[in-house]
């Protein structure tokens, strides 16, 4: 209880203090579609990814305290490693299938606690979803929560430098309708589920 305690406090002190600011008044963050964030119990946020800032900007803009999975070497980044540890990330060796992991997430939903996916798994150059992983619909499956779909716009191309100026480009998060987890394990409903996140996601980039 003082542990889950704490890294709520934690969450808030990062999200308030150093992300609020970021997100406002230097991207200009803009929510779209809060009515269809959950208020309550655990689910499953799958987004797109093309920036490290992310997860952060994510869980800010969400208003829930969403555990996303970090790739293991930002955890030994001093004070990075800390933040991101106290905020509920959870560490994931790329490349190879790290059952670790997958009970840590598993362990998380079953106490309520939400957690973030980044569909493909890396950051995408465009920003859009293009080689989406099964990993969030098994999830969805073994735990039997929902998947919400989450469009962040521009996050792949933050900033440019003009005459030695950083400009800093507009950052629009759309959030999409509840998806149910798929029905069975099966690959068939897997790739069903995971192809209907990329095509809501895509359509939101719009």
């Amino acid at each position: 209880m003082k542990s889950f305690l704490y890294q709520k406090l934690i969450y808030q002190l990062v999200s308030q203090v150093i992300i609020f600011p970021i997100y406002k008044l230097i991207f200009r963050g803009n929510l779209i579609g809060r009515e269809n964030i959950p208020q309550k119990g655990s689910f499953i946020l799958v987004s797109n990814h093309g920036s490290l800032l992310d997860p952060p900007l994510l869980g800010h803009a969400v208003g829930r305290n969403i555990s996303f999975m970090a790739k293991a070497e930002l955890f030994r980044v001093p004070l990075l490693g800390f933040i991101i540890k106290a905020c509920g990330a959870y560490p994931v060796r790329r490349g190879i299938v790290d059952k670790s992991t997958i009970k840590i997430a598993c362990q998380k939903l079953s106490n309520d606690n939400s957690i973030g996916i980044f569909i493909d798994g890396t950051r995408q150059i465009d920003g859009r979803v293009n080689k989406p992983k099964q990993g969030a619909a098994l999830l969805a499956f073994k735990n039997q929560k929902s998947l919400l779909p989450v469009a962040i716009i521009n996050s792949h191309r933050l900033f440019k430098l003009r005459f030695f100026i950083p400009f800093f480009t507009k950052i629009v998060i759309r959030v999409g309708k509840t998806i149910e987890p798929p029905k069975t394990g099966s690959k068939e409903d897997l790739i069903r589920v995971t192809h209907n996140l990329q095509e809501t996601i895509n359509n939101m980039l719009e």
